[in-house]
């Protein structure tokens, strides 16, 4: 943290020779000595010079430079801790991979260590609605079970359906899935987390981790250091080469060592959902954390200095003006319309810009706009109202990709795509190769051809009596021609196969283990 203290605003420093100032010259007027020094002899002046009293040792002036000093430095804005951009959503992606390695069939957890694993991500995936969300499945290779989704109930499906039986290689290669994990991430433009549900971390694995800098990783151990029998998919157990049963053990401390050496978040399953809360916890706080340092906006922490200010304050309430000229102010407030003291009372302490934010929090966007004096915020607002066509008017007051960017979104709802796509090309230009601006700029273009071809489609159409009726082979055909008789053959044999998602997963990934051999 000290590494990182600065200050957002530091010329407002050069103002501390302020108070420096006014404590000198405090100094200098309270020195009698010094002021006479050059007018009396030295031996008179002691016996000339009365001592004022001594019961006071906080001179109003000092008082004034020190609260000078804090509010200056409040002013500067310390700060050492970053912050998420506003209006940023928590769409963190996330790969969950599952070792479906032999062990995993251990039932020192009930029913086994990979049934509990299906039930965490269960509940994983619940409390991300919304969030997008792959599996991978991994032993001695690693497969991809399904990309990055929103579709809660297909996750639950082929996650319900692994089986360590699927596998087409014994082993287990952590750093072959870290690698895939981290490849299906790479195409995001947020920052992702990597959740492994297993039951060990080989040693040669910790590089790999290591390595992995962009995306979290979070290991969540399935077993007990106890250990227990592994069952066998024909209902027996596994055994080892003298015919006793293997018994898997959770190595804890290595799992310890694992986040030592590599920094990795480690926990192990518990009884209830305290474990799954501490996942979802760590993928939260790795998106902020990596959100924030790639938009690299900093939280402004000037705002503690008012506690000291206020206290400070305090003291200078004495018999006089301060407290008389508070009275008539007081009273002027007063007399003012309710509203107008509320709106009056909330301007002395909050910017236009804070009182926005707030109304934006609260949903109420028309006057969050109404008090947005930042146009990009405004903008923002308005576009929120629903008022695209103001928002284009005050994003356009600034010349930044960002503005290009929301303009270009705008100007897609009321319908202006060719200017639309005029908006993404000019944040392309000032931000090459922006990902949101690329995937923006690519359903404009998508939008304008559709538009294209219904009108070309429209002016093909004869002009028809009234109750005539037409047969449109080309709208059968489609725009990939026409399927011949064997195709459509094809097609009907392979929908009546009936396949579980567990024997279409096994054949997938042993397909993908004989291509990946040299």
């Amino acid at each position: 943290m000290i590494e990182a203290f600065h200050f957002l605003r530091p010329w407002w420093l050069l103002a501390l020779i302020l108070p420096l100032a006014i404590a000198w010259l405090s100094t200098r007027a309270t020195d009698m000595r010094g002021q006479w020094k050059g007018m009396i002899e030295p031996h008179l002046l002691d016996s000339l010079i009365v001592n004022g009293s001594t019961g006071s040792r906080m001179r109003p002036s000092w008082l004034l430079a020190l609260v000078l000093t804090l509010a200056i430095l409040a002013a500067a804005g310390p700060t050492w801790q970053r912050e998420l951009p506003p209006f940023v959503e928590d769409t963190a992606p996330l790969v969950i991979a599952m070792d479906l390695s032999p062990t995993m069939d251990a039932i020192d957890v009930t029913p086994s260590r990979l049934e509990r694993a299906k039930l965490k991500i269960r509940d994983i995936i619940a409390g991300r609605a919304g969030a997008r969300t792959a599996v991978i499945a991994y032993a001695g290779s690693a497969h991809q079970v399904l990309p990055l989704t929103e579709d809660l109930s297909l996750i639950e499906t082929y996650t319900d359906a692994l089986a360590t039986r699927i596998m087409p290689v014994d082993g287990k290669d952590t750093a072959g899935a870290l690698e895939l994990a981290t490849a299906m991430l790479a195409a995001q433009e947020a920052s992702g987390t990597v959740v492994f549900l297993t039951d060990g971390v080989e040693q040669k694995a910790f590089d790999a981790f290591k390595s992995s800098a962009r995306n979290g990783i979070v290991v969540l151990g399935i077993g007990t250091s106890e250990g227990g029998p592994v069952k066998t998919p024909d209902g027996g157990f596994l055994t080892d080469a003298t015919g006793g049963r293997v018994f898997a053990k959770l190595d804890v401390e290595a799992l310890k060592t694992l986040h030592a050496a590599t920094g990795a978040d480690v926990a192990t399953i518990t009884d209830d959902d305290t474990d799954v809360r501490w996942v979802l916890q760590k993928i939260r706080t790795n998106f902020a954390q990596k959100q924030a340092a790639e938009e690299d906006r900093w939280r402004d922490m000037g705002w503690w200095m008012l506690l000291p200010l206020v206290f400070f304050f305090l003291l200078s309430f004495r018999k006089g003006w301060v407290v008389r000229v508070g009275a008539v102010f007081l009273a002027a407030r007063l007399l003012l319309p309710a509203e107008a003291q509320a709106a009056d009372w909330v301007g002395m302490w909050l910017t236009p810009d804070q009182q926005g934010r707030l109304a934006y929090e609260k949903g109420d966007f028309d006057a969050a706009a109404a008090h947005f004096a930042d146009p990009m915020w405004r903008g923002t607002a308005l576009y929120r109202a629903g008022k695209f066509a103001e928002a284009v008017d005050a994003f356009a007051t600034v010349d930044s990709a960002e503005s290009w960017y929301d303009q270009g979104n705008a100007l897609l709802h009321i319908g202006k795509l060719d200017e639309a796509v005029a908006a993404y090309g000019k944040a392309l230009d000032k931000r090459k190769g922006w990902p949101d601006a690329i995937a923006n700029l690519a359903i404009a273009k998508t939008l304008i051809q559709q538009k294209k071809d219904a009108e070309e489609e429209q002016q093909d159409q004869p002009n028809l009596p009234p109750d005539s009726v037409q047969f449109d082979d080309k709208g059968k055909q489609g725009k990939a021609g026409q399927m011949t008789i064997a195709e459509q053959a094809s097609e009907l044999w392979m929908k009546s196969i009936v396949v579980s998602p567990t024997d279409l997963m096994a054949r997938k990934f042993a397909i993908e283990a004989q291509r990946a051999k040299p």
